[in-house]
């Protein structure tokens, strides 16, 4: 088994680079690594409907959507992420067999988790692992998260939304308790501290296992992904299902209603409705915004030469844009 230590924290790297060795080796593969603030979105979510946007934006917090499904989570760097890559492989869904290794290595620790549910390990009935699952071909790829001092805060305000906003038949993230592994230990450890000490526990199981470190051309290769998928708006945000989204806004010029049909990204239809005022009819934006990807760039472009007042009076592109994206 390869042993992959990375050091990456660019979450559309790591991203990249895990579909990067499940497609292109053929030997089982271990590896540890950890993202700076990010939104890692499940493979069948709508992505809007799962993060707090407004938050997400302030925030320059990177959203990334991943292969497997499974539900939206929050990475930071006091967090570690461990991928089991495993060959000729018909494990499919058996998350017990790629979660105990890490009950093992906590157990050395004298901290005691068990798996619960469909995919979590706990540590005193509160979640500090979820996990998740993608087949490809003959191999399975298990991923998950290790709280391990996690800022629960930045957590919890930067997957809140408010779920009555958004409707479609994407797959929505479950909201536990959670908790850091740091808080449990016995003997204080840093993170990685915690991330060499499993990686030492795995390597320690398989006589066959040795280390790996990537080449350059791995990382082009891996670069080369994140620029044409994981970087790109058509894969983080325009891959979500078809969905339905119903905002509104108070601003100084009135009340606002938002609703819009999306499909592949796209507007396909919206409506503005409120008891705001304007001297020219709002249809005219309405016509304007439709095909036009839902994101904030595109709908500034489709709408640079209009002026805003002249449809929303007291309004401008900032407080429209936001209204349409589904920011409070």
């Amino acid at each position: 088994m390869l042993l992959i230590n990375n050091t990456n924290t660019n979450a559309y790297f790591n991203l990249a680079m895990e579909e990067y060795f499940l497609k292109n080796t053929n030997e089982d593969i271990f590896l540890l690594w950890q993202n700076e603030n990010s939104i890692i979105v499940g493979k069948n979510q709508n992505t809007l409907s799962e993060i707090n946007y407004d938050y997400v934006k302030e925030n320059n917090i990177k959203v990334v959507r991943r292969l497997s499904g499974g539900g939206a989570v929050f990475h930071d760097l006091g967090n570690i992420n461990f991928t089991f890559i495993s060959c000729n492989d018909n494990s499919f869904s058996d998350f017990k067999k790629f979660t105990m290794p890490i009950v093992e290595a906590l157990k050395e620790l004298n901290v005691h988790a068990e798996f619960s549910g469909r995919n979590d390990l706990l540590i005193d009935g509160q979640k500090f692992s979820g996990n998740a699952q993608y087949n490809y071909k003959n191999k399975v790829m298990h991923h998950g998260t290790l709280l391990f001092s996690s800022e629960i805060n930045d957590l919890s305000n930067a997957l809140k939304v408010k779920p009555s906003k958004f409707q479609g038949k994407s797959v929505k993230s479950v909201k536990s308790r959670v908790t850091n592994i740091s808080s449990h230990l016995d003997k204080k450890m840093t993170v990685l501290e915690f991330k060499d000490y499993l990686m030492d526990f795995i390597n320690k199981r398989d006589e066959n296992s040795h280390f790996y470190e990537l080449n350059d051309k791995d990382v082009e290769s891996i670069n080369k992904l994140v620029e044409e998928k994981y970087s790109t708006w058509e894969w983080n945000f325009g891959y979500s299902p078809k969905y339905s989204l119903y905002n509104e806004l108070k601003y100084p010029g009135g009340n606002v209603e938002f609703s819009l049909d999306v499909h592949d990204g796209l507007i396909k239809d919206i409506k503005f409705f409120g008891d705001f005022f304007g001297k020219e009819d709002i249809s005219f934006i309405e016509n304007k915004l439709r095909n036009v990807k839902h994101n904030e760039y595109s709908i500034k472009s489709a709408l640079e030469d209009v002026d805003i007042n002249n449809y929303f009076l007291n309004c401008n592109i900032d407080i429209l844009v936001s209204g349409i994206m589904g920011a409070k």
